[in-house]
C-alpha cells in the first residue's frame, strides 16, 4: 500500500493520510537520513555549502513535509488513533535530533563549511543556516562528555513527550466539560446567536434545550453576556480548574505533576550546557540578551501601566454599583460588567459590530488590505484536499502573477480542535537542486463561531482582529524570498521577533480606509456607520492598561518560574505566580484558579521563557505602524519597504539589522505607550 507520507511531490494529501501511514513513514525517512549522512561523512572532506550543507536541509526538509501534517492533524481533527500514532513518533524524531546534534563529526563538517575561503561569497541567507548550525550544536551538546549526552538526550526525549501530555491533557479536560440548561431564562443577557449555538450544540449530542462548553466561542459569550452572575461563575470555575488538582474534574487531567517536571528537565537541560538557568539558555536564540534585560523591560512596562490599570478597576468598580452590580467585583465579574461599561461610556458592543464582518466578507477584505500593501493577489482554489469542509485553500500571486505561496484557511471552532488561534508552516522555501523553487504553504487556523441556522458567520471585532494576526504571521512564512529553508520564512526569526508581522497587521482593523473595503452589513450591505466606527476608535484603548498587565503578569510568571527554578525546593509554580500577581495584576483571582494548568504557550508550546516576546515584539510592531501614520496606511513606499527589509527576509538577517532598515533607526518603546494611552512617566526612554 503506498503510504502519501512518502509520496508528497507538492501538498500534503489529506484525502488519503490515515493514522496507521504515520509510524511507518517516520521510521522509514528518520532510516534513510541517518543513512545518507553517514555515507556523506564517510566520504570525508572537502565539505562545502553545495556538497554538504544544502543536502543537510534537502533530509530535514524531507522529515518537516512528512510530520508536518500529521503535527498540524493532530490539533485540527484529534482522535484516538491519530494521538496514538503521532505520540509513538515522538521519541524517535526527539532522539534524531538529538542524536545529529551530538554527533561531532557532523559538528565538524559545519565548522569546515566556515572556515573556507570561500565562506564570505555564500548568500546572507546560506551563511546564516551555517552558523545557526553551529550554535545549535553546542545548544544540543556536542561538546558534553558521553555519559552527559546521554543524560541530554533521554531528557529531551522525555521532556517532547510531556510537552505533548499537556496539550493532550488540556484537550480532554475542555472535551470533557459542558453544561445543560433546560430553563431559557439563565440565558438572559445572551445575544440570540450565542443561544443559536448552543442549542445546535445540544441537538448535536442528541439533547435538549441549550448546551455549553468550554470552546472560547461559548466561554466567551457567557462571561461577557450572561446576566446570571452563578453561571458566569460556574463556567469561569471550569474554565481555570481545567487539567488541574481541582474543579469539577479534579485530578482526571492534572497537569500538575507534568509541569513540575518539564521545568525541572529544562533546568537540568540548561545547566549540562553551561547556563545557570534555563531562562539563559532560552535566550541564547533570541533579541534579548539576558535575563536581565527582559526583567527590566517588564518591569519598566508595568511601571507605565499598572497606574493605569488600577485606575481603570477602580472605574469599573464605581459603574457596577452605580448599576446594583456586586459591591465588590470578582473576576467573572470582569467582560460581563466591562461590555456594560464599554456600551455605556462608547455607545458599542461587540454584538453591535458582528453584522457588519461576515467572515467571507472580512477574508476577502483581509486580502485586498494586503493587496494594496504589499502588491500581492489571492486566489481561493478548489481542486486542493483539506481535513473538514469547512476548511479553505488559497494561492498568493505578486503583481506579475508568479507564485509566492499557497495556505489553507480553518475558521471556525469545532469538536476535538485544539482551541486558540495560529498559524504554523506546512512546506518551507527552498532552492531544489535543480534550481526551481520549492513553495512554501503554511496552515491558518482559528476557532471562531461558525455559522449558525442560514446566517454566515459573523465576526466580532476582537475575532477580525485574530484573523489579522495570524494571516501576518502567514504572510511572514510564505513571502519569503529566502531560497535556504531553515532560515526562509518564519524559520530561523528570533522568538521575541516573530510577533512583529502580526501585531503590526491588525492596525488596519482600526482604520477607516481599511474597514471600507470589507465592513459592510450582512444583509443591507450598508458600510460601517461613522458614528459606530468613531465609537469603535474612540473604544480602542478601552481597559488598555488592564489588558496590558494581564500580559505583564504572564510575561513575569514565565520567565521567573525558568530564571528561579531551584531543584532544592522544586518549581514552586503556584507560589510563583501568586508573587508576581501580587506585585502586577489589579485583581486577585480565587484561591482555587490554576491558569497555569493550561497555560500552553510555555508548557506546550515554543514559548519557554519568552512568552515576553508579545510585548517585546509589540514595541516593534508599534513603531514600525507609526511610520504608516506618518506617511498613510497604505502608503506604497511603506508597505514595500516592511515587504522588503521584513516578510522577505525570514530569519536570514538580525532582526534588528532589518528593523533598522524599514525605520531608519532603533525601536523606541513610545508608540507603544501611545497607542495604549499610557501616559509616559519619567524615565521612561527605552
Amino acid at each position: 500500500m503506498s503510504n502519501p507520507l512518502l509520496d508528497t511531490p507538492d501538498l500534503p494529501a489529506f484525502d488519503r493520510i490515515l493514522p496507521e501511514h504515520v509510524e511507518p513513514a517516520i521510521d522509514r525517512i528518520l532510516s534513510e537520513n541517518r543513512a545518507a549522512i553517514a555515507e556523506r561523512l564517510d566520504q570525508g572532506a572537502p565539505f562545502s555549502w553545495e556538497n554538504f550543507a544544502a543536502p543537510m536541509e534537502a533530509l530535514e526538509d524531507r522529515i518537516d513535509r512528512a510530520w508536518s501534517p500529521v503535527s498540524h492533524l493532530n490539533a485540527v481533527v484529534n482522535t484516538p488513533e491519530l494521538r496514538a500514532a503521532y505520540e509513538a513518533c515522538l521519541p524517535k524524531l526527539s532522539d534524531y535530533s538529538t542524536d545529529l546534534g551530538q554527533n561531532e563529526a557532523l559538528f565538524a563538517a559545519y565548522r569546515e563549511v566556515s572556515e573556507r575561503a570561500d565562506f564570505e561569497t555564500l548568500s546572507v541567507a546560506q551563511r546564516r543556516v551555517v552558523e545557526n548550525a553551529i550554535r545549535d550544536f553546542r545548544l544540543a551538546g556536542v561538546d558534553l562528555e558521553p555519559a552527559d549526552k546521554a543524560r541530554f538526550k533521554a531528557l529531551k526525549s522525555e521532556l517532547s513527550q510531556l510537552s505533548t501530555r499537556f496539550a493532550n491533557n488540556l484537550l480532554d479536560a475542555t472535551n470533557a466539560w459542558s453544561l445543560n440548561i433546560a430553563d431559557e431564562t439563565r440565558l438572559a443577557g445572551l445575544p440570540a446567536s450565542s443561544r443559536a449555538l448552543f442549542r445546535e450544540a445540544a441537538e448535536r449530542a442528541e439533547g435538549t434545550g441549550w448546551r455549553i462548553t468550554l470552546d472560547m466561542p461559548s466561554f466567551i459569550a457567557v462571561m461577557t453576556h450572561a446576566e446570571d452572575r452563578d453561571l458566569r461563575e460556574t463556567l469561569y470555575e471550569a474554565f481555570v480548574t481545567r487539567a488541574s488538582d481541582v474543579g469539577p474534574h479534579a485530578g482526571q487531567w492534572d497537569n500538575g505533576p507534568v509541569m513540575d517536571r518539564i521545568l525541572a528537565i529544562r533546568h537540568e537541560l540548561a545547566q549540562l550546557l553551561g547556563f545557570d538557568n534555563y531562562a539563559q539558555r532560552s535566550l541564547e536564540t533570541k533579541m534579548a540578551t539576558n535575563p536581565t534585560e527582559v526583567l527590566e523591560f517588564l518591569q519598566e512596562l508595568a511601571q507605565q501601566a499598572v497606574p493605569k490599570a488600577r485606575q481603570e478597576l477602580a472605574d469599573l468598580q464605581a459603574f457596577a454599583r452605580q448599576i446594583d452590580g456586586p459591591e465588590t467585583l470578582k473576576p467573572w465579574d470582569l467582560a460581563f460588567f466591562g461590555e456594560k461599561l464599554r456600551e455605556a461610556r462608547f455607545a458599542i458592543s461587540q454584538e453591535q459590530l458582528k453584522p457588519y464582518f461576515p467572515a467571507d466578507r472580512v477574508v476577502e477584505g483581509l486580502f485586498t488590505v494586503v493587496g494594496r500593501l504589499f502588491g500581492i493577489r489571492v486566489r481561493e482554489r478548489d481542486d486542493v484536499p483539506t481535513w473538514h469542509p469547512d476548511v479553505r485553500f488559497f494561492a498568493i500571486e505578486d503583481h506579475d502573477g508568479n507564485p509566492r505561496g499557497r495556505f489553507y484557511l480553518d475558521l471556525y471552532a469545532r469538536a476535538h480542535k485544539r482551541g486558540g488561534a495560529w498559524m504554523a508552516g506546512a512546506i518551507q522555501r527552498r532552492r531544489l537542486p535543480d534550481g526551481s523553487i520549492q513553495q512554501p504553504a503554511a496552515f491558518l487556523t482559528c476557532n471562531f463561531t461558525p455559522p449558525v441556522g442560514d446566517d454566515p458567520a459573523l465576526l466580532t471585532h476582537d475575532e477580525v482582529t485574530t484573523l489579522f494576526h495570524e494571516f501576518g504571521h502567514g504572510l511572514h512564512h510564505l513571502l519569503t524570498q529566502v531560497d535556504a529553508a531553515s532560515v526562509s520564512g518564519i524559520s530561523g526569526v528570533a522568538w521575541d521577533a516573530v510577533e512583529l508581522p502580526s501585531q503590526f497587521l491588525e492596525n488596519w482593523c482600526w482604520e477607516r480606509e481599511a474597514l471600507d473595503l470589507f465592513a459592510h452589513h450582512y444583509q443591507t450591505g450598508e458600510p460601517l456607520p461613522a458614528e459606530l466606527f468613531d465609537r469603535l476608535r474612540a473604544a480602542r484603548q478601552f481597559q488598555a492598561g488592564m489588558q496590558m498587565v494581564r500580559q505583564l503578569e504572564f510575561s513575569l510568571f514565565d520567565l521567573l518560574l525558568h530564571q528561579d527554578f531551584d531543584p532544592a525546593t522544586g518549581a514552586r509554580i503556584q507560589e510563583t505566580l501568586d508573587q508576581v500577581r501580587q506585585s502586577v495584576a489589579v485583581i486577585q483571582p480565587p484561591a482555587y484558579n490554576r491558569f497555569q494548568h493550561g497555560f500552553a504557550h510555555i508548557f506546550a508550546g515554543g514559548y519557554a521563557a519568552g512568552y515576553y516576546s508579545y510585548k517585546w515584539a509589540e514595541v516593534l510592531s508599534a513603531d514600525a505602524w507609526s511610520r504608516f501614520e506618518e506617511d498613510g496606511v497604505f502608503n506604497e513606499r511603506a508597505g514595500s519597504d516592511f515587504l522588503v527589509h521584513i516578510l522577505e527576509r525570514g530569519g536570514s538577517e538580525d532582526p534588528m539589522a532589518l528593523f533598522k532598515a524599514f525605520r531608519g533607526r532603533e525601536p523606541s518603546i513610545e508608540p507603544l505607550l501611545k497607542q495604549h494611552g499610557i501616559a509616559t512617566s519619567e524615565g521612561a526612554t527605552r
